[in-house]
């Protein structure tokens, strides 16, 4: 994931603008990942290592000792390649890494202090890389009054940006279209202070 301090610059300076034109605050968070652990890379692995020496002996002359040493080298390649996140996130059902991802973003939500805020007006925008998940999730003051539909574009926006490896582009291009809704239901006021850092975390 190449994320430069340029790309951070760039999309503190975007929640800034945004907030400057709502009530509202902004939370951005980028994983690499959602699905830390998973044993099934080793499981397969493990199959395919244990499959291995009855292909062998039967179509091949190696000794016994040759076909452990390939056994072992074919465990720990397989296990390497597939705990690589993109692969190991493709090896769980689209559900699952749904799933996941959304869990890890609650967590993010409660971790971030987004609930803590005087009006409940603050909002994730969250994404995770390997599980290709992202969504907008409102706390209760804002939900409320807008309709999770309300941030499909904004959602759409920062896919589309993410597909094209565009990684800043998306968040900063998610951000203006979620200060357009913000502005209309939570207007900037004059006694309205910020309550939460302008930045975007890495996890």
């Amino acid at each position: 994931m190449a994320f430069l301090p340029e790309d951070r610059a760039r999309i503190s300076a975007a929640i800034h603008a945004a907030e400057a034109q709502t009530s509202g605050e902004i939370v951005c968070v980028l994983a690499r990942r959602s699905a830390d652990a998973t044993a099934l890379p080793v499981f397969i692995a493990a199959v395919a290592a244990l499959a291995l020496p009855w292909l062998l002996v039967q179509w091949t002359p190696l000794a016994v000792q040759q076909i452990l040493l390939v056994q072992a080298a074919v465990f720990v390649a397989l296990t390497l390649l597939l705990c690589q996140p993109r692969i190991r996130a493709l090896l769980l059902p689209p559900a699952t890494r749904r799933a996941i991802a959304h869990r890890v973003a609650m967590e993010q939500f409660v971790l971030r202090g987004i609930t803590r805020t005087r009006d409940r007006t603050a909002i994730l925008i969250f994404v995770s890389l390997a599980e290709r998940y992202a969504r907008i999730i409102a706390d209760d003051g804002i939900a409320a009054r807008v309709s999770q539909a309300e941030w499909q574009q904004a959602v759409d926006a920062l896919i589309v940006h993410m597909r094209e490896g565009r990684i800043a582009d998306g968040f900063v291009a998610a951000i203006d279209r979620c200060a357009n809704v913000l502005a209309v239901h939570f207007p900037r006021t004059e006694e309205h202070q910020d309550e939460l850092p302008d930045r975007i975390y890495l996890i």
